[in-house]
């Protein structure tokens, strides 16, 4: 594949938006129902031709509560017609076939535009909502991962071409030869298949891996064409950039087949003035009592609540419960600026660790092109701070700087989320 001349881009999008204390800014929208607030905010990011757009999920309530993802996307599928539409599912607390059949069918209802965002639980409480005492260790979560999207890539191309053969008058509708079983037997997973769903215009789902560790490194190097990451510097993402085009390379794969988007937290004003006061606004709305749980959860699942908000932050052991990579890059955070725990959660009630613009659309479209032109990113996962005015700012101000740049599409050339983002048909 050619290599790409243009930007990926997608919104990552929160119902309140991503800042902690995005619910109570004052033009945020706490009565209109979830649906009217995510369908006017994808129209608008389709309006200004993202790639896609993307929803995270948990399963249990650790703070406001949300809609089931598959669900909300297969509604959003029906008022769009060009944008990708991304989901997390987790292969913790799910089953294979389940998760295989929910993206073929969102694949199929929008002609092709399916994602799937493949994670392994890092929020412990979703253990006590499935049976279980305790949270599913770090390494036990990735070996049932890279078997459970094994099994799910399997149902995915369990259907050949030329398998519908529509024949009337013979009285055959499908040719049962080219519907193949899957028969898997593995250390997790018992799965016979086939997948009782026909692929998609765009062969099959996207898969999206956004785990920085090592072994979540491994697994998106074999496995994703698409990385979410938290990156907060430029040298960091570099390093993380020039690690995983080797990595798919050592499988066997080539490095245009993976797609790299770092977080970009970006608060917009038509001055710098303008852009840190809004963002002033926001922090100083933060709760000390919710600053200090994202933090905890961030960080690990670690509760701080026992320690001075002004000390430093305590010496933790590794995570066995949470994300490893997000708990070192926060402690190298603290540790690089002498942050307190108070500094370093409100460092963090934003962007969550990834990179961090404030400023003019020129200023943010700056740091975005130096990004992708000196090797750090394929592009960028947008992380709008409040709904529906942080996504407006970047979609009114940011885009058409990047569109006036070249770096970015004004229209649509495609109509897969594959042919988006530049990736060949799932095979």
């Amino acid at each position: 594949m050619a290599a790409r001349k243009q930007l990926s881009l997608t919104a990552f999008l929160m119902r309140h938006g991503h800042h902690v204390a995005a619910w109570r800014h004052p033009d945020t929208d706490l009565v209109s129902p979830p649906f009217e607030v995510y369908r006017d905010a994808v129209q608008r990011a389709e309006r200004a031709c993202l790639d896609a757009v993307f929803l995270a999920d948990s399963v249990a309530l650790t703070g406001a509560p949300s809609v089931e993802p598959v669900t909300l996307l297969s509604a959003l599928a029906a008022v769009t017609s060009r944008i990708g539409l991304v989901a997390t599912a987790t292969t913790t607390y799910n089953e294979p076939y389940t998760v295989a059949r929910q993206f073929a069918s969102l694949d199929s209802i929008s002609n092709g535009r399916a994602g799937w965002n493949l994670v392994t639980s890092d929020n412990a409480a979703e253990a006590a909502n499935f049976g279980r005492e305790r949270h599913v260790d770090h390494a036990a979560r990735y070996a049932r991962a890279r078997e459970f999207h094994d099994v799910v890539d399997g149902l995915w191309q369990g259907w050949e071409e030329g398998a519908f053969v529509n024949d009337k008058a013979g009285g055959r509708l499908l040719d049962s030869a080219k519907v193949r079983r899957l028969d898997y037997r593995g250390e997790h997973f018992a799965v016979s298949g086939p997948l009782n769903v026909p692929p998609s215009p765009q062969g099959k789902p996207v898969v999206v891996q956004a785990g920085s560790s090592e072994t979540g490194r491994e697994l998106a190097a074999a496995t994703a064409d698409v990385v979410f990451t938290a990156q907060a510097t430029l040298a960091d993402a570099q390093a993380f950039y020039r690690d995983m085009k080797g990595r798919v390379e050592r499988h066997g794969r080539a490095p245009d087949s993976l797609r790299i988007m770092p977080g970009i937290f970006a608060v917009v004003g038509t001055s710098e003035q303008e852009a840190q006061d809004k963002f002033g606004l926001l922090q100083g709305l933060i709760e000390p009592g919710a600053g200090l749980a994202l933090l905890g959860r961030m960080i690990g699942n670690f509760d701080l609540s026992g320690y001075p908000l002004d000390g430093p932050l305590p010496d933790l052991p590794v995570t066995q419960d949470g994300q490893r990579s997000r708990q070192q890059l926060l402690t190298a955070i603290a540790q690089g600026e002498n942050l307190s725990i108070r500094q370093l959660y409100e460092r963090i009630a934003g962007g969550r660790g990834h990179f961090t613009v404030i400023g003019t659309p020129e200023q943010v479209a700056d740091q975005m092109q130096a990004w992708f032109e000196s090797g750090a990113a394929d592009g960028f996962n947008l992380m709008p701070p409040t709904l529906p005015g942080g996504l407006d700012d970047v979609l009114r101000l940011v885009v058409p700087e990047l569109q006036r740049r070249g770096l970015f599409r004004t229209r649509y050339e495609g109509t897969t989320l594959r042919s988006h983002l530049g990736l060949r048909e799932g095979k």
